[in-house]
């Protein structure tokens, strides 16, 4: 976890790299480590479908269930416990429920339409208050199927939580796959927030670094190694094009957008030193935000785009500064602890998630830092956490960790609460970033 990991030593071999059409992977397997005690109970009826002589090719009720299990803040009746499978308002026993000390069902209809497309109905209902919460109609194209399946796991959360669901995100990462003898294969890979549609956006021998998302989730900023040095590359992920930004002497690393997609932090040290640097995306020219003789990296914006936090070991030992996005002179703002980096601001500002190590025993865990009073409060519990990333609504943070077969991606709420695992069949996995809202 040196800082100074970000200069990798190259071959003098040149390499080969292939941009890739979308290509589907092995769903990422979600295992719950850990929830919120008294979870709030619920139970998902089976909605009905018109064409019972036909098998719908997305099981939407199954998805709404794992979602929200997976959350952690729903203990989800199992379908077998069932004591009636209503599918509107007037056939609901509420009596029935209350006894079994349920709080809430969804309900809902599928059917088919002439069109060969989907119409989907669901209600939400309050078994105590015999009253219906929410409840919409949509429709949807066969292909989509499952993310609305998504967008209604997202309603059902934000209605009976108060806390906008991130069902219907997505996530970025990095694998290694390979041995010594057939040599390495990078990849860049993004998935749906519950693992599933992962597809492959880049393959390279060389390594692939610090993917980052674009504020509309259509473009992905990484680093890559496919040349003599590293270089930042902006990658469209629908029509996988990409164009290189940055491509100077000596290190290019560590990208990131502003909140308006329209500037690219990073570092570089093209002036001999390695600095904070913001690129205007629109004429590519660069204006130096840090000029020390430290090590000053891993720039990320806070949501209003007018400051800048990044790791420097210009105290001693790697630490979160903080500056204006426009320059001028850092503050230093974590002093808990040996060893900080990898900050990311939360959605609303008020919190900074970042890698916290006592400097003495090479443990390296998830915290999050309190903008307000500068204590970090730590979520994790292992002893090799890295890369951070804050979901879309605040709630969960995904990161990469140690496992028994390498790196593996988990997620840990940011009242440190609730625990997942991502697990993948094979290869190491790092540096996850989690994507915006998309319309």
């Amino acid at each position: 976890m040196n800082i100074k990991n970000y200069v990798i030593s190259l071959f003098a071999t040149m390499c080969f790299l292939v941009t890739l059409p979308l290509k589907a992977e092995e769903p990422l397997k979600i295992v719950i480590e850990g929830g919120i005690e008294n979870a709030l109970p619920i139970a998902i009826v089976p909605f009905a479908w018109s064409q019972s002589a036909n098998i719908l090719p997305v099981d939407i009720t199954s998805i709404i269930s794992e979602n929200l299990s997976r959350s952690g803040r729903f203990d989800v009746m199992s379908e077998q416990d069932l004591p009636q499978r209503p599918t509107e308002l007037n056939a609901i026993n509420y009596g029935d429920w209350r006894k079994l000390g349920m709080e809430n069902i969804v309900i809902g209809t599928i059917s088919l339409t002439g069109t060969g497309d989907y119409d989907i109905s669901f209600r939400l209902v309050d078994i105590y208050r015999q009253k219906q919460i929410a409840g919409f109609r949509v429709p949807a194209k066969p292909d989509k199927l499952r993310r609305v399946a998504h967008q209604i796991s997202d309603i059902i959360f934000e209605k009976l939580t108060g806390i906008a669901g991130a069902f219907d995100t997505r996530v970025a990462y990095i694998t290694v796959r390979g041995d010594s003898k057939k040599g390495k294969t990078h990849s860049l890979k993004i998935a749906d927030a519950d693992g599933y549609n992962a597809q492959i956006l880049l393959e390279s021998p060389e390594p692939l670094m610090s993917p980052t998302w674009s504020p509309d989730g259509r473009r992905i900023a990484y680093v890559s190694f496919e040349g003599k040095n590293s270089a930042i590359y902006i990658q469209d992920v629908l029509s996988g094009k990409r164009a290189k930004v940055a491509d100077f002497n000596g290190i290019n690393s560590a990208p990131a957008f502003s909140p308006d997609g329209k500037r690219l932090a990073m570092t570089l040290s093209k002036d001999g030193n390695a600095e904070i640097y913001v690129m205007n995306l629109v004429d590519q020219t660069l204006r130096r935000i840090t000029n020390h003789h430290a090590i000053d990296t891993e720039p990320s914006w806070a949501p209003d785009g007018q400051l800048l936090v990044f790791t420097s070991d210009r105290s001693g030992s790697p630490q979160i500064y903080q500056v204006s996005a426009n320059g001028g002179e850092p503050k230093r703002i974590t002093f808990q602890g040996k060893y900080n980096s990898r900050a990311d601001y939360s959605p609303d500002g008020g919190y900074i998630t970042l890698v916290h190590g006592d400097g003495e025993s090479g443990t390296y865990r998830i915290g999050i830092l309190d903008t307000d009073n500068g204590y970090i409060n730590l979520l994790t519990t292992s002893r090799l956490d890295e890369s951070p990333s804050f979901a879309p609504n605040g709630g969960m943070i995904i990161y990469a960790t140690s496992g028994i077969n390498g790196g593996q991606l988990a997620a840990v709420s940011t009242d440190g609460r609730i625990h997942q695992r991502l697990g993948l069949q094979a290869g190491d996995v790092r540096e996850p970033a989690w994507g915006p809202y998309v319309k």
